[in-house]
């Protein structure tokens, strides 16, 4: 699954929020949130818990794919 990772980054800027805290938010790691963001991809599941982590829905923080 494609992610905004810049709109990540401004959720994450918006509410004063680190990588860090929202690792624990979702119950991932660290290193796990960095690479997702650097890369742009993670697993529906993974995009489910990092929504529910910044307090989205899933479809706020998902690429739209044009086909």
């Amino acid at each position: 699954m494609n992610i905004n990772t810049a709109k990540i980054e401004t959720i994450l800027a918006e509410r004063g929020m680190t990588r860090t805290s929202l690792a624990e938010l979702c119950g991932i790691s660290r290193q796990n949130v960095s690479t997702i963001i650097r890369r742009g991809t993670c697993e529906p599941k993974t995009a489910g818990k990092l929504a529910s982590g910044l307090g989205v829905n899933v479809a706020d923080i998902i690429e739209e794919v044009i086909r």
